[in-house]
């Protein structure tokens, strides 16, 4: 919750802020009113203002920590599980997991209509880790990061998917599977695919490579942007909502019950934001096997 020294402005500022490391050039006053010396420095930043300073090679390493971590937890529970597997009845995380699998193969065998032993496992692998990482969401907003205040950490975002960086280079690599795919199985009917469509003629090539190549960015575009604007306006209500704990004691109730019916509406929304991210995917990469 917002503290008694804290505006409810720098209170949503400071939740929205990235823990980012990076290099500030020289010259660069600091928040304490130090000068970066020659050469620059490596260092965190304090605050967005330095965050920005540090420019592309900034690293947010919050977002990073929690992707790759939650990545690892979903390697680690299903490895347990496939160990745990045997003929019989399911029970407990086995009969969960074996849910899991059978929608999202089910799912792949709906849409998908070529032959790749990678899109099952990847889609599956999406939609895992794209719930876990929208799962954040649902821990109450104040707790880690007031918790990592205590030993030093000032700022820290615990939902990966509220960054667009996590967010785009998730889609980058789709974007780069689906340009594979389609070289490898549409060979020159790739470009004959970009320049001859939809007009099939040679006068307007320049146009339909346009209107094709416009239309092939907008799809990791899209796909990551998607996500990250669904999940970062789910942040941001539950910041504004916890921000009303400061306004007085009047306010606690009211504020306790939006939390709670926040979460309860925002399980439908993380579930429903995996699965897109997971179909789209899908449909994406059975285009590029789509050899006409």
């Amino acid at each position: 919750m917002a503290g008694e020294n804290q505006t409810v402005s720098e209170y949503i500022v400071h939740h929205l802020t990235n823990l980012t490391y990076g290099k500030l050039p020289a010259g660069t006053v600091r928040y304490d009113g130090s000068v970066v010396g020659e050469g620059g420095a490596w260092t965190m930043a304090h605050g967005g203002a330095e965050a920005a300073a540090m420019g592309f090679n900034a690293i947010h390493v919050d977002s990073m920590i929690w992707s790759i971590g939650l990545g690892i937890i979903f390697c680690w529970l299903f490895r347990k599980v496939a160990k745990q597997a045997e003929a019989g009845v399911p029970s407990g995380w086995v009969n969960a997991a074996e849910m899991i699998v059978e929608f999202v193969d089910g799912t792949v065998r709906d849409t998908f209509h070529g032959k790749n032993k990678l899109v099952a496992p990847l889609a599956l692998t999406i939609f895992v880790w794209v719930f876990l990482m929208n799962l954040m969401d649902l821990i109450p907003v104040d707790l880690v990061p007031w918790t990592l205040m205590q030993l030093g950490v000032e700022y820290q975002k615990i939902v990966p998917s509220t960054d667009p960086n996590i967010t785009m280079g998730m889609a980058v690599g789709v974007f780069i599977l689906m340009l594979y795919y389609s070289i490898k199985v549409k060979g020159m009917g790739f470009v004959k695919e970009l320049t001859l469509n939809p007009f099939n003629h040679p006068v307007f090539i320049p146009i339909n490579l346009f209107m094709e190549v416009v239309g092939l960015l907008a799809k990791p575009f899209s796909l990551g942007l998607r996500l990250f604007g669904n999940m970062y306006a789910g942040e941001m209500i539950f910041i504004l909502i916890a921000a009303l704990f400061s306004a007085g004691i009047a306010w606690m109730l009211p504020a306790g019950l939006l939390q709670i019916g926040w979460a309860i509406f925002h399980i439908l929304v993380i579930t429903l934001q995996a699965f897109i991210f997971m179909v789209l995917t899908i449909v994406y990469l059975s285009m590029a096997h789509e050899d006409h």
